[in-house]
């Protein structure tokens, strides 16, 4: 059975970092299990235990030779290790968040109808605390904001519940509370949603808010602006009521 990325521990993590350190997220590096052993205070069976289940979740390429091993960090390995990263500015930097950059982009409109009906409407009154501006703003993010939003899994997030009708299944999503910042202001409360099924690859932010942002803050295609990741304000924090 293939292992999950989420099942992998802490100790598999660990080997994760020290290919990682060795330069496995620029290229394959060469390794030995007793050296890779003796690092991480394991023995050398341990160790290749590891790689081995790093490599079931994708979190790893690895090539056995004779004399060793031939391994990298893949895209999800390198995001795994993102949001280790995330978690310990958490701790050493006062609870930082997160910051993405990116432009303005239009959509295809999906936003509109799926934010509108009422099996999302009522979680988002209750859980965020506002009734969203029907429609999302896009964010085409720059490719240093696509890597550090791995980051984003560390912070902590609001679950929207999937739901159904007679006619269809819908999906769940999470909501992270946020801040947009352009040259025409800044707006909050806003969130970032990301749905769990999406036509959106990574380098695609849907942010949602009270207000219509792009009217709010002045904003067209392909005009600038960051989105500031927080920890989740609970629908029932203060002033979240109706």
């Amino acid at each position: 059975m293939a292992t999950s990325a989420r099942t992998v521990g802490h100790d598999e993590v660990a080997a994760l970092k020290t290919v990682a350190l060795r330069g496995g997220l620029r290229e394959p590096v060469k390794v030995s299990c007793s050296a890779l052993g003796e690092r991480l205070g394991a023995s050398s069976q341990t160790a290749s235990r590891r790689l081995q289940r790093l490599e079931e979740a994708g979190l790893l390429d690895r090539d056995v030779v004779s004399d060793g091993q031939w391994v990298s960090v893949t895209d999800d390995g390198e995001r795994r290790l993102r949001a280790e990263y995330a978690d310990y500015r958490r701790v050493f930097e006062n609870g930082a968040g997160l910051t993405l950059s990116g432009r303005v982009t239009g959509g295809m409109g999906e936003g509109r109808h799926y934010i509108s009906l009422s099996g999302y409407m009522e979680q988002f009154r209750e859980r965020l605390g506002y009734e969203p501006f029907p429609g999302t703003l896009n964010v085409e993010l720059t490719e240093a904001s696509v890597r550090a939003g791995a980051g984003m899994e560390s912070v902590d997030g609001v679950h929207i519940d999937g739901w159904e009708d007679e006619e269809r299944t819908f999906g769940p999503a999470t909501c992270y509370a946020a801040r947009v910042e352009a040259t025409g202001g800044s707006f909050e409360p806003a969130h970032v949603i990301v749905p769990e099924r999406t036509h959106h690859d990574e380098s695609q932010l849907e942010v949602i808010a009270p207000v219509k942002l792009r009217e709010e803050l002045g904003l067209e295609d392909g005009d600038e602006l960051s989105v500031s990741v927080e920890d989740a304000v609970r629908a029932d924090a203060p002033g979240a009521e109706e």
